[in-house]
């Protein structure tokens, strides 16, 4: 029997060459802007303005050190602050609320579910001067805690949608096992439901990194004591009115981008694994 070459359909693999166009520019869209940035803070100032688009005549590294050493250093230390605290407790109270709302059946279960999710209508640009009263009210102004409670409240109702929907695909077989062996609901969640659910606790600590490392709004109007920065407001004071070192600015971003590129290589299988189930399940 004569046997034929595959050959594919003319609309198939024009449908291929486009896809594969359409991801290259995406990743030239997404990358270029790394590595102009990264290229542009290996220049001197003057370099920077007269050849932005070309290779440095000489690689100058100090704008590293300076770059730290103009403050970079303390930006970095408090957002690892207030970065590990909000994600500590978005995941805690989240996990807390998510599988109680998954699980359990009690009074008003929906309408409480519905009202979480109403915070992701919330704006910040809308709840700036409120939120602003409060902290100052409560003597919270100027301090980690108005950012930390912040964050916190902003993506615990992201983190609560995302866990309860990977809570309500959860085999309940496995919990019902645990209570035959004497485990209670507190138990069962802690040594069976969270130790098996990392993919989504994942995905939910790689978001709020990211929403906390880079915010900026809140932590511009909430904290006046420059000690107190962040990093997005750390490098924005960088500016100064007639001298501004760019190419340090450009070195601080380097760096404040390595955490979040690193986090995100360490943990993307279990990110994009939660972010789906989470997302799709339920």
């Amino acid at each position: 029997m004569k046997s034929y070459p595959y050959r594919r359909k003319p609309g198939r693999l024009l449908g291929s060459i486009l896809t594969n166009v359409f991801m290259w520019l995406l990743v030239v869209i997404v990358v270029y802007p790394i590595i102009w940035i990264f290229i542009n803070s290996l220049k001197s100032n003057s370099e920077l303005f007269l050849n932005s688009f070309g290779l440095p005549s000489k690689a100058m590294f100090s704008n590293y050190i300076s770059a730290w050493n103009q403050g970079l250093s303390s930006y970095f230390m408090n957002s690892i602050i207030v970065g590990a605290i909000s994600i500590i407790f978005t995941i805690v109270l989240g996990s807390l609320c998510a599988y109680g709302i998954a699980r359990f059946e009690f009074k008003g279960k929906n309408f409480i579910f519905y009202l979480i999710l109403g915070g992701l209508l919330l704006s910040p640009q809308a709840s700036l001067v409120p939120l602003f009263r409060m902290l100052d009210f409560l003597k919270l102004y100027n301090t980690y805690w108005a950012l930390i409670l912040t964050y916190i409240a902003y993506r615990l109702p992201f983190a609560i949608f995302l866990m309860h929907s990977y809570f309500l695909s959860f085999p309940k077989e496995l919990e019902d096992s645990a209570r035959i062996d004497g485990c209670g609901s507190f138990a069962t969640f802690t040594r069976i439901v969270l130790p098996i659910s990392k993919p989504i606790v994942a995905s939910v600590s790689i978001m709020t990194t990211i929403f906390v490392w880079n915010e900026f709004i809140f932590a511009l109007v909430f904290v006046e004591d420059a000690r107190l920065y962040t990093i997005p407001v750390g490098l924005a004071s960088f500016k100064d009115a007639l001298n501004t070192n760019w190419t340090a600015i450009l070195a601080g971003i380097i760096i404040a981008s390595i955490p979040i590129i690193v986090l995100y290589m360490l943990l993307s299988k279990s990110f994009i694994s939660g972010l789906t189930e989470g997302s799709v399940k339920g």
